[in-house]
C-alpha cells in the first residue's frame, strides 16, 4: 500500500511534476513513423507530458515535432499547409521548419526582421524502430539517442500496435510487469500445452505450465530491474521450473518474455495525467516476426475494425468491451477478444488514476511493489538533483532482454544465459528458442 501522495508523485507527469521533469530526460515516443510516411503529407496532433504537439515530415522528408499552437495567436498548425520545406498556419501565413525557425511572416512587413527574432518551439528528433522519438528535456543537454532494445539494428523486424488508452500511464505499466495475471485473466489466449517452451500459433500463445500462482524474485538494476516469475512446469516438474523472465525499463519500457518466434515489448507514454498512449510491439528477425497488420489482426488492433482513426478503443466501458457472455459460457475466460483488449478492460475499470492507497497486495504482486518503491524513490531523488533513473552510464543496454526457458532446478535465473529471440537458420541461439524449420 503507498499513501495518496506518494500515488500522485508516481503517476502525475504534467508542467512541473516531478515524475514528466524525470521522464524528460529520456528520448520519448511521439507517434508512428507511418503516421507522417508522406513528405509534405497531413501533420498529425500528438500530445506527450501534457503538452500539445503537432509532427510533420517535409518536402526534403525530415521530421519535426512542435507546440502545436501557432506562436503568433495559437490557431492549431495541425490545420496547416506542409510545403516547400515548412509547416504554414493558416490563419496569417507564418511558415516553420522542422527546427522552430520561422521562414515566412506573409503578414509582416519584410523588412521588419521579426521572423528572425522569433523561435517556435521544436524538439530534437529520431526516427528509429518505426516511431518519431523526441527529447522534451532542455536542448544543450540533449543525450544521445541509443536505440532500445527492442530496436536493436535497423535490420530489425518491428511491427506496432498503438492504443490510446483513457487512463494514467502506471497501471497500464503495472499490467505489463504483472505476471501473475497472464495464468487467469489471458488464460483463453496463453493456453498451457506440452510444449518445451512457450510458442506462438496463429491464434494462440501456448505455454508449458498450468501453475497459476507463480513464485516472484526480483533483481534491481540501474535501468529498472528484472523479474523472474516461477512456475511448475507440466512436464517434470521435480527436477525443472519454468521460468518467465520480464525487464522494466525505466521510465515506460517492459520487455515481455518471448515465444519461439519472436520477441515482444511495450512502451507506454503519458500523453497527459489521464491519458496513455500504449504501444504493444513484437519484434526480431524478418522471417519469424509477424508483419505489422498481420501483428495488429492478431491482437484485435486494427484500425476501423477495433480503433477509431485516433487510435481509440471501439471497445469501451459504456459497451462493455464487447464481451460475449455466451462465449464465457462455452468456455472463454474473459469473453473479451484480444488480450490487449481484456488488459484495456481492466485498467479502464480501475479509474483514470488507480487509487492505490486501497489496494491489498499479495506475494504474486511483488514486481508491481518493486515498480512503486522503485520510481517513488527514483523521482524523489531526481528532486533533489540526481540524476534521472536509467540514464547516462545506467541507460539500459541492447544487451539487455527478457527470456522464458525450462531450467534445471539448480540453475539460478539471474545467471541464465539469455538473449533475445532471432531464429534463422545458422545463427547461434538458445537451444529453447530455435524454431522447427521441419
Amino acid at each position: 500500500m503507498i499513501t495518496h501522495e506518494e500515488n500522485e508523485l508516481l503517476c502525475r507527469v504534467q508542467g512541473d511534476a516531478p515524475m514528466g521533469q524525470l521522464m524528460r530526460r529520456h528520448w520519448t515516443p511521439v507517434c508512428l513513423a507511418e503516421e507522417v510516411a508522406e513528405p509534405d503529407g497531413a501533420p498529425v496532433k500528438a500530445r506527450v507530458f501534457g503538452e500539445s504537439l503537432v509532427v510533420y515530415r517535409d518536402s526534403d522528408g525530415n521530421v519535426g515535432v512542435l507546440d502545436e499552437h501557432c506562436p503568433h495567436r495559437g490557431a492549431s498548425l495541425a490545420l496547416g499547409r506542409n510545403e516547400d520545406g515548412g509547416l504554414r498556419c493558416l490563419y496569417h501565413g507564418w511558415k516553420m521548419d522542422t527546427e522552430g525557425n520561422v521562414l515566412e511572416m506573409v503578414s509582416e512587413p519584410a523588412a521588419s526582421g521579426f521572423a528572425e527574432k522569433l523561435k517556435h518551439k521544436a524538439y530534437p528528433v529520431k526516427e528509429w524502430g518505426g516511431m518519431i522519438w523526441a527529447y522534451f528535456g532542455q536542448a544543450e543537454t540533449t543525450p544521445e539517442f541509443v536505440p532500445p532494445p527492442w530496436a536493436p539494428t535497423a535490420q530489425t523486424r518491428v511491427s506496432i500496435a498503438k492504443v490510446w488508452v483513457p487512463c494514467n500511464w502506471a497501471q497500464i505499466l503495472e499490467g505489463a510487469i504483472d505476471s501473475a495475471h497472464s495464468s487467469s485473466l489471458h488464460s483463453s489466449d496463453m493456453v498451457p500445452a506440452r510444449v518445451s517452451s512457450a510458442e506462438a500459433t496463429e491464434n494462440n500463445w501456448l505455454r508449458p505450465s498450468t501453475d497459476k500462482a507463480p513464485r516472484m524474485q526480483v533483481e534491481n538494476t540501474g535501468y529498472g530491474f528484472r523479474y523472474a516469475a516461477l512456475r511448475r512446469p507440466i512436464v517434470n516438474a521435480a527436477a525443472n521450473e519454468y521460468v518467465r523472465s520480464t525487464v522494466f525499463v525505466a521510465p515506460g519500457t517492459v520487455l515481455i518474455p518471448p515465444n519461439n518466434l519472436y520477441n515482444v515489448a511495450n512502451v507506454n507514454v503519458p500523453m497527459d495525467d489521464t491519458n496513455t498512449s500504449f504501444y504493444f510491439i513484437a519484434w526480431g528477425a524478418p522471417g519469424h516476426t509477424p508483419e505489422t497488420q498481420t501483428w495488429r489482426k492478431f491482437l484485435r488492433q486494427t484500425v476501423g475494425v477495433d480503433l477509431d482513426e485516433r487510435y481509440r478503443p471501439l471497445r469501451t466501458i459504456e459497451n462493455d468491451f464487447w464481451q460475449d457472455r455466451q462465449a464465457m459460457k462455452a468456455g472463454n475466460f474473459t469473453g473479451i477478444t484480444g488480450f490487449p483488449n481484456q488488459d484495456v478492460a481492466m485498467w479502464l475499470t480501475m479509474g483514470p488514476i488507480a487509487d492505490r492507497t486501497k489496494d491489498r497486495l499479495g506475494a504474486s504482486d511483488l514486481a508491481v511493489v518493486a515498480f512503486r518503491r522503485q520510481m517513488i524513490d527514483a523521482v524523489r531523488q531526481f528532486r533533489e538533483g540526481a540524476a534521472a533513473i536509467g540514464t547516462g552510464e545506467d541507460t539500459v543496454s541492447t544487451a539487455v532482454c527478457a527470456f522464458q526457458a525450462i531450467v534445471p532446478k539448480t540453475t539460478d535465473w539471474r545467471d541464465y544465459a539469455a538473449q533475445p529471440v532471432w531464429g534463422p537458420a545458422g545463427q547461434a541461439v538458445d537451444s529453447s528458442y530455435v524454431v522447427d524449420q521441419r
